[in-house]
């Protein structure tokens, strides 16, 4: 697996990944959205931590270094 997000990337997912876990805990989400929601939020971090994002594989998409 070649790493293909950046560093602005991951820090944009996990801080994707915090509001969707604000939002849970103050109870503006709930139901099948909070589901949903929860689930990205999960798949943001664990692609932040490991710096690969398997959707950009086939759409040729690569974050490193592009975005300064």
């Amino acid at each position: 697996m070649k790493q293909n997000i950046g560093t602005i990337d991951q820090m944009i997912r996990i801080i994707l990944a915090i509001s969707v876990f604000i939002l849970y805990k103050t109870g503006s989400i709930t139901g099948v959205a909070a589901i949903i929601l929860g689930i990205l939020a999960i798949v943001f971090i664990i692609t932040s931590l490991i710096g690969f994002c398997p959707l950009y594989l086939p759409l040729k998409i690569s974050t490193i270094g592009k975005l300064k």
